[in-house]
């Protein structure tokens, strides 16, 4: 049975992003998978939105990349999280819940 996919909401993908990297840098592909995997499949991020959300994150200085060897030798660009976007990351969290929480009581409203 396959897994049934979903769009993201618009917004959420900066989220997403930014905790996948939380922890340790991470190249854009391994970024999409790690989201993918940590969604059980259900999101799936497409190269044509990933990498413009990654160029927007490093400008505004929530990211920083540096070009490195993949395990597979091969170059790619590593993204790690800044400390002005764990400051975002936790601001993002607080909101993506609050919300969560208030759509959660609409829809639970007979």
């Amino acid at each position: 049975m396959a897994t049934e996919r979903i769009d993201l909401p618009q917004g959420t993908l900066d989220l997403l992003i930014l905790k996948s990297i939380a922890l340790e840098p991470h190249h854009g592909w391994d970024i999409s998978q790690r989201i993918q995997q940590m969604s059980s499949d259900v999101l799936q991020v497409q190269q044509g939105s990933l990498y413009p959300a990654l160029h927007r994150l490093e400008r505004r200085g929530w990211i920083k990349g540096h070009w490195d060897t993949t395990e597979n030798n091969r170059r790619a660009k590593y993204y790690r999280i800044t400390p002005a976007g764990l400051k975002q990351l936790e601001q993002e969290t607080r909101s993506w819940r609050m919300l969560v929480t208030a759509v959660g009581g609409v829809l639970e409203t007979s």
